[in-house]
């Protein structure tokens, strides 16, 4: 059973609330998918439709490499101006998200502290933190890099396939459905949908690169609160070894491991592509900051990492309707009868969240807890 907010420390409430909001990101990311990937798609159908008129100009007869790519010239073009669409369009959604999780950071720590502790919590600038992630690598390369990547890596596969066709003597018909896959397959076959996974990749783990850079520079602005963090995993069937081993595990405002020798390499959110981990700060106790607590609040103060920082453990623990919200009222029922466990089963594809939603769901939480 759940304690009540005043019989809670500062740091358990503190992880509830990331916990919370590393939810929300997620359900956010997918609204975000949603309309990059629409950018994609409608190219997609332009594209296959341009490239089939060109090759019907390009009888089997007339084909040679060089008249191929004559005839791909308006495929290229096409191609590039929707990639570029994407970027600028997930660099602007950064960009405002940015603003909203440096805000979240801050509201949260203010709400969560005492008054008289609140007067050198520091906010950071938000366009600094947007232009400082873009400037840094994920998974070895700028979005402007993984964008490009994304053009060249689909205008490669359509010219291969589209020469493989003409060796193997196929039908236009025959090229255009290897490109855009099968209805029994549901499309997923198509080798155009290999860009879209490799998009949707790109897009997930900027949102979480974004979050990530933003969290950690607000620590290091707070370091005089801020002890230590721990890492949070969600613990599911598709969680990786690397963020399963880490799950709960404390590191210092620098990175560095306490009482362990798992290193923090990229760090939660950027380990891996669509890494889905978190980090909640552990704030001092109020000796350690020097405050002048009244005897009833010093207990919320102490400075103690929460027993139970795991995912798993706090989902356990969550009333029946969040439980619902994250895991679908079927999955949700099963879990509380305990039918199924939670590393058994994960779906949060379905939950859509706008950025608007995302700002209110901030601030309704905020109001619920009291912050």
């Amino acid at each position: 059973m759940a304690t009540s907010k005043e019989e809670r420390s500062i740091n358990e409430a503190l992880l509830d609330h990331i916990i919370n909001h590393v939810i929300d990101l997620s359900h956010y990311s997918n609204d975000v998918v949603r309309r990059m990937l629409a950018v994609l798609d409608r190219a997609d159908a332009d594209l296959i439709l341009r490239l089939q008129r060109a090759l019907e100009r390009l009888p089997m007869a007339n084909f040679t490499i060089s008249r191929l790519e004559h005839a791909m010239a308006d495929i290229r073009a096409l191609n590039k101006v929707a990639v570029n669409r994407l970027e600028y369009d997930l660099s602007n959604e950064l960009r405002a998200f940015a603003e909203i999780e440096a805000d979240f950071q801050f509201e949260l720590l203010r709400g969560s502290l005492p008054e008289v502790a609140r007067e050198a919590l520091r906010a950071i600038d938000p366009s600094q933190a947007y232009t400082a992630a873009m400037a840094r690598p994920f998974q070895g390369r700028l979005l402007k890099e993984w964008a490009s990547g994304i053009e060249s890596g689909k205008l490669m596969r359509v010219r291969d396939a589209v020469r493989m066709g003409y060796v193997e003597n196929q039908t236009i018909g025959e090229i255009m459905q290897r490109l855009r896959g099968t209805k029994a397959a549901n499309f997923q076959d198509a080798i155009l949908s290999i860009d879209r996974r490799n998009a949707e990749a790109v897009v997930r783990t900027s949102i979480q690169h974004m979050a990530a850079f933003t969290r950690e520079r607000f620590y290091v602005a707070n370091k005089e609160y801020v002890s230590a963090k721990v890492w949070v995993s969600t613990l599911d069937s598709r969680t990786t070894h690397q963020c399963q081993v880490r799950d709960g595990l404390l590191y210092t405002i620098d990175n560095k491991p306490i009482d362990h020798k798992v290193p923090w390499l990229s760090g939660p959110g950027q380990l891996h592509w669509n890494c889905r981990s978190t980090s909640a700060p552990i704030i001092k106790g109020w000796d350690e900051l020097g405050l002048k607590l009244p005897i009833g609040q010093r207990a919320s103060m102490n400075g103690a990492v929460p027993a139970d920082v795991t995912y798993k453990q706090w989902l356990v623990r969550q009333p029946a309707s969040r439980q619902d919200q994250i895991l679908g009222p079927v999955r949700g029922a099963l879990l509380r009868e305990g039918k199924l466990e939670i590393d058994r089963f994960w779906t949060d594809r379905g939950a859509f969240l706008t950025l608007n939603e995302l700002r209110s769901r901030n601030a309704a939480a905020f109001r619920a807890a009291g912050l």
